[in-house]
């Protein structure tokens, strides 16, 4: 049986929450803008999962913008609120950080190109992590938007939330709390908008989150019917609000004692991986990084060849960012980090879930992985 451990890139639907959104994919199937009352009850429900996602954001359920997921959640955090501040004010400026999902790096450049907005890229040290003082220096009169991950995708470090808060006061934050969604608290995060995708934490793919306080306009992406207030036009996905909602929900309720309990199954993983393999190393934060994620580069090894030999040893896991799959580049975070190309390449990453695994027996497999490429005792040692 495989063991899947790739739940960065995404995670199977949890029973409870199927349940929760069965009804409004059969009995409940209505459009919540029809003024009858199949498509009011449908509105009913789109209602109370607004109220329970603010809820876990710390958002009041005005802010709340139901998408098809943290691609479309970047997308018009970045470019929404951004051509709104270009349009009421005139600033042309964005701050982010060069180790960002693609879907950030990409509407910022969208909006250096079609909107010729300036960009700074603000630097991340070896361990990935941003200075607030940084931040604080970058920061002009013209800027509409900064953009942080709040944990790296790739490395899982996570970045000083209230420390970046702080530095951009009068600037809004916007978070990309995809990976952190089910890890780390979402609400009081100092944030003015924050992303999350529901297939990270249990809910279907195609369901998403952004969460923009009522105070910052957004200039929509999606133009129609004016369904989410204006914000994003379409006929909304009732079972898919319904379906994070309670992904949210379960995640939260469980969130303190679940990153406890896999914290230490990935502390010990990571000894002894790092024990057993003397050309492995640990990539980003050893402290201050998402308790289910342990990436390593292992110098003259292929990272992708490695994979298929853990695949063929029953496990699943990734280089890096599914969105970035089958590229042959170096990974960009890593790159960013300082970590030189060649060794980029050897990446791997091994996120958990929620079951349990055996650590010791997760750690022998990478071993035998990476002695199947390298027998030589240059690489394991006696």
């Amino acid at each position: 049986m495989t063991l899947y451990l790739d739940n960065a890139a995404t995670t199977p639907v949890r029973p409870e929450v199927l349940q929760a959104m069965l009804p409004y994919l059969t009995r409940d199937f209505g459009n919540p803008s029809s003024h009858h009352e199949v498509g009011e009850a449908a509105a009913r429900a789109l209602d109370d999962a607004r109220r329970r996602v603010a809820a876990a954001l710390g958002m009041r359920a005005g802010d709340v913008i139901f998408t098809s997921g943290g691609t479309e959640s970047n997308n018009l955090a970045i470019k929404g609120i951004a051509v709104a501040a270009l349009l009421s004010r005139g600033a042309r400026h964005v701050i982010t950080t060069p180790i960002e999902h693609e879907s950030v790096l990409s509407s910022v450049d969208h909006l250096r190109r079609v909107h010729a907005f300036a960009v700074t890229m603000l630097p991340v040290d070896a361990l990935g992590r941003v200075d607030p003082a940084d931040l604080a220096a970058a920061i002009r009169d013209d800027t509409a938007l900064v953009s942080v991950s709040y944990a790296n995708n790739e490395v899982g470090t996570v970045q000083d939330t209230a420390g970046l808060a702080a530095a951009s006061e009068k600037v809004p934050l916007h978070l990309d709390a995809v990976q952190a969604a089910g890890w780390l608290p979402l609400s009081h995060t100092g944030a003015d908008a924050i992303s999350v995708a529901g297939h990270k934490i249990g809910a279907p793919k195609g369901t998403g989150v952004l969460a923009v306080r009522g105070r910052i306009p957004v200039e929509p992406l999606l133009h129609g019917g004016g369904q989410e207030r204006g914000r994003r036009s379409g006929t909304e996905n009732v079972a898919g609000a319904v379906a994070i909602a309670a992904a949210l929900e379960l995640a939260e309720t469980e969130r303190e004692a679940e990153a406890r309990r896999v914290t230490g199954i990935r502390d010990e993983l990571v000894s002894l991986v790092l024990a057993a393999i003397p050309s492995a190393r640990l990539t980003g934060d050893p402290v201050n990084r998402l308790p289910a994620t342990a990436s390593f580069t292992f110098a003259g090894a292929s990272g992708e060849a490695v994979l298929l030999e853990l695949e063929r040893r029953g496990i699943t896991s990734s280089s890096g960012s599914a969105c970035a799959a089958g590229s042959s580049d170096p990974s960009h975070v890593l790159t960013a980090m300082g970590v030189p190309a060649d060794e980029a390449l050897t990446a791997v990453r091994l996120t958990l879930g929620h079951g349990a695994i055996d650590p010791a027996a997760v750690a022998a497999a990478v071993a035998a992985s990476v002695s199947a490429l390298d027998p030589g005792p240059d690489r394991l040692g006696a």
